[in-house]
């Protein structure tokens, strides 16, 4: 039978741990003089595998256990509510961090029979901090840290992110930091990425800002994608908006695309957004598809139209083949 350790509140007085630790050798340390100092010492202290791991006030709702081996299909805890802590682990060899995981306190962790140190009363502000020195290193620790960093439910989190957002920063640090700006960054998350699609100079950014803000939560992401799709004097940033808005459903959005396919004057833009109706929740834009197929009088509309609905596999379409075939 395997070992198993249970972390509780009774033996551990931080909250948020997680709650099961099997196959692990614990020990508990204190970091409430300072994260940093407490934190190197036991790095370079060990010549052998360990990990090392706290908990922090979190703000993501991409955390699970469906996620603990890297994949989108492993069996584990589904949250309906996101977890409102975060565990931070870092994996230490020959005296140095190898690797950064973030996953939910309500995970079924195994260390592996190797030692877990864990750190109790760390401040989130300092975990930022020490996060962002990995950060730095780039290529090595660049997507675990941001990762991990993009987690807090804390204003240094977002100050460390930005950072990284500066046109000086090089453009393929900039792609992977804007993502970290949907939900997992609520309200501030969502004033970032319009600031962005507002006046950043790299319009691969821009377009990164726009497929970002599909995800937001804020009430205000759909208006600033709608109104992007119509105003944007880009033809290339309104074909993106028209992509992010087919995550969305509603008269506001079918509008949108049924301005774009009339009134713009790009054929780009008007093939992109009868492409997006296809892909609508629950085939929503199957109708407006049958529709255009029916009467537009623009040739490329119809076709792009008729092109859409044979690769729907809706039954609707299917129907209308059939009636189409008949005459």
């Amino acid at each position: 039978m395997r070992p198993i350790l249970w972390l509780v509140a009774a033996a551990m007085p931080l909250g948020a741990q997680p709650k099961l630790l099997i196959n692990a050798k614990l020990d508990t340390r204190n970091a409430a003089a300072g994260l940093e100092q407490t934190f190197r010492p036991l790095v370079t202290a060990q010549p052998q595998p360990a990990w090392i791991a706290y908990s922090v006030p979190s703000s993501s709702v991409n955390l699970g256990c469906d996620y603990v081996r890297d994949g989108w299909s492993q069996p584990g805890v589904i949250h309906l509510e996101p977890p409102d802590h975060a565990a931070i682990l870092f994996r230490v060899d020959n005296g140095a961090v190898e690797r950064i995981r973030t996953l939910s306190p309500d995970c079924e962790i195994d260390a592996g029979n190797l030692p877990v140190h864990w750190l109790a009363d760390v401040k989130p502000a300092e975990s930022v901090a020490l996060l962002d020195t990995f950060a730095a290193q780039r290529e090595r620790f660049m997507d675990g840290a941001m990762s991990a960093i993009a987690s807090h439910a804390d204003p240094a989190a977002d100050a460390a992110l930005q950072r990284y957002l500066a046109p000086t920063q090089p453009e393929s640090i900039r792609l992977r930091v804007v993502s970290w700006f949907g939900p997992m960054r609520g309200r501030r998350g969502f004033e970032v990425l319009k600031n962005l699609i507002a006046s950043d100079p790299n319009d691969r950014v821009r377009e990164r800002a726009i497929s970002t803000l599909a995800n937001s939560k804020e009430p205000e992401a759909l208006d600033l994608l709608t109104a992007t799709a119509r105003k944007d004097p880009s033809p290339r940033m309104r074909m993106q908006a028209l992509s992010a808005l087919n995550r969305h459903s509603g008269a506001k959005v079918l509008g949108t695309f049924r301005e774009a396919i009339e009134s713009d004057p790009e054929l780009q833009v008007k093939r992109r957004a009868v492409s997006a109706l296809q892909s609508m929740p629950d085939g929503e834009g199957i109708p407006l598809l049958i529709q255009l197929a029916k009467a537009s009088r623009d040739n490329e509309v119809r076709k792009q139209a008729m092109s859409s609905l044979g690769q729907s596999r809706d039954g609707r379409a299917v129907t209308f083949f059939e009636d189409v075939l008949k005459k």
